[in-house]
C-alpha cells in the first residue's frame, strides 16, 4: 500500500472518523477504488485534496479510454441551441477527459462563430457582444481539448446513454450531438483545417495525412463547396487518400468551426476533419447509391458491413447522407437508413448528417490489408449515404 508522507498510524481505540482519516489520507488502494465511482470533472477538483489524491486520480484517469457522447434534440430552454445546453449539464456526469470533440450541430438554429443559437427570423436582431459558440465550447470542454463542430442541414444521432438506444434521423428541427474522445492507448486523433492559403505539404504531415504508416480512418468535410475552385481543393486532398489504405467518410456541409480562426477569409472554401491513427483501429463503409430506395434494399446493403467482420464493442457507427434522401427518399416513410443500421448493428451508436454531398466508397480496412480501390472522383457522390463503422481498438 502507498503512503503520502509519514502520517502516524491511528491507534486501536480512535475513534471511527479518525479511522477513516487516517485511510483516506494514506491507503492508496482504497483512495483510487473510491474515485473510480468520481466523474471526472469533480475528480479533477479533488485530486487537488493531496499528492496521494493526485496520483491516484491520474491512474484512474488513465483507465478512462472509452468514448462517450451527449447528444440533444427538440426545442431549448434557452437563448442557445440545446445541445451547448445538454453539455453544460452532461459533462458532470462523464467518466472521462476529452482530448477530442467533434460536434455535428443543425444549421437552422446554430451558427457558429458569430454566437447565433435562434431561428433565422431572429438573427438579425442580435447584439454583437452575443457570446461565440466556439468560446462557449471552450469554456464547457478542457483547455487541452481539440474542437472541431460541424454545422449541416440535418442531423443523425443516437440519444444520450446506451449504445444500443435506437438512433434518430433528423431533417428538420433542433438536434446535435457531440463525441467525445479521451486519450486512448493505441489510438491517436488530430484535427485538420485546411484553406487555399494552408494546404501544403508540412501542414499535410502535421495531420497525419502523408507519412503516417499507422493512418486507418480519415473523417473529412467540405464547406462552401458550390465555390469556384473548391473542386479542384479537395481533389488535391482526395488523390493522395484514394491511392492508400484508409478508410475515407464525410461529406459536404454548410459551415465548419474549429479552434484555427485565421486558417482562412471569410466566405472561402475549406476542408476539416480527423485522422485516426493505430494498429488497433478497423474500419468499414458502404455506399447505398440512389437505386437503394426501399428499407429492404437499404438492408441488403448494410449488412455487407457485417461480412467485414468489425468488431463492435468500443465502435461507432458514422452515416453522412444527402439531404435528397430520408423520408423523401423512401417514400415517406421515416428513419429507415438508421432504424435498419440499428437492426442489424444495435449495440452500436450511430452518428452522422444530411448534408449537400458525400464522400466514401465501398472499403474495408484491417490490420494489414485494405480491400477496395479507387480515385479521387471514385469517392464523390450525390443522392448518395456512405454508412461506416469505425472500431477504436
Amino acid at each position: 500500500m502507498e503512503a503520502d508522507g509519514a502520517s502516524p498510524g491511528a491507534s486501536p481505540g480512535a475513534p471511527a472518523e479518525s479511522k477513516a482519516g487516517y485511510v483516506l489520507s494514506n491507503v492508496a488502494e482504497v483512495v483510487e477504488r473510491i474515485l473510480t465511482f468520481v466523474p471526472t470533472r469533480a475528480l479533477l477538483r479533488v485530486a487537488r485534496v493531496s499528492r496521494l489524491w493526485r496520483n491516484c486520480a491520474r491512474r484512474v484517469l488513465k483507465t478512462q479510454q472509452q468514448m462517450s457522447w451527449l447528444s440533444a434534440f427538440g426545442t431549448s430552454r434557452y437563448e442557445e441551441h440545446v445541445l451547448l445546453g445538454v453539455m453544460e449539464e452532461g459533462l458532470e456526469t462523464k467518466y472521462l477527459l476529452p482530448l477530442t470533440a467533434l460536434l455535428m450541430v443543425d444549421s437552422e438554429h446554430f451558427n457558429g462563430h458569430n454566437g447565433s443559437y435562434r431561428h433565422k427570423k431572429a438573427r438579425k436582431c442580435q447584439d454583437e457582444d452575443e457570446p461565440d459558440a466556439m468560446d462557449r465550447l471552450r469554456r464547457l470542454l478542457p483547455k487541452s481539448c481539440d474542437i472541431l463542430c460541424i454545422v449541416t442541414p440535418g442531423i443523425v444521432l443516437t440519444p444520450t446513454g446506451l449504445p444500443c438506444t435506437s438512433p434518430k434521423e433528423f431533417m428538420e428541427g433542433e438536434a446535435g450531438f457531440s463525441l467525445l474522445f479521451p486519450a486512448m492507448e493505441g489510438v491517436q486523433i488530430r484535427p485538420f483545417h485546411f484553406c487555399k492559403k494552408s494546404l501544403n505539404q508540412e501542414s499535410l504531415e502535421e495531420a497525419g495525412l502523408t507519412g503516417n504508416p499507422d493512418l486507418k480512418v480519415v473523417l473529412l468535410f467540405g464547406y462552401h463547396a458550390y465555390k469556384s475552385g473548391a473542386a479542384l481543393f479537395l481533389n488535391k486532398l482526395l488523390e493522395p487518400l484514394a491511392r492508400s489504405n484508409v478508410l475515407i467518410a464525410g461529406g459536404h456541409v454548410e459551415k465548419a468551426c474549429t479552434q484555427q480562426r485565421d486558417c482562412c477569409s471569410a466566405g472561402s472554401f475549406g476542408v476539416v476533419g480527423l485522422t485516426l491513427s493505430g494498429s488497433r483501429i478497423q474500419g468499414a463503409s458502404v455506399l447505398l447509391d440512389q437505386d437503394v430506395s426501399s428499407p429492404k434494399a437499404a438492408e441488403v446493403t448494410i449488412r455487407r458491413l457485417k461480412a467485414a467482420s468489425i468488431p463492435e464493442r468500443n465502435t461507432v457507427g458514422f452515416m453522412f447522407a444527402c439531404v435528397a434522401r430520408g423520408h423523401n427518399h423512401y417514400n415517406n416513410e421515416h428513419n429507415v437508413e438508421a432504424d435498419t443500421f440499428h437492426k442489424v448493428f444495435p449495440s452500436v451508436p450511430l452518428f452522422g448528417f444530411f448534408g449537400n454531398g458525400e464522400i466514401g466508397c465501398d472499403r474495408i480496412v484491417k490490420e494489414n490489408y485494405t480491400l477496395s480501390e479507387t480515385d479521387a472522383n471514385g469517392l464523390q457522390h450525390g443522392y448518395t449515404t456512405v454508412m461506416s463503422l469505425v472500431h477504436l481498438g
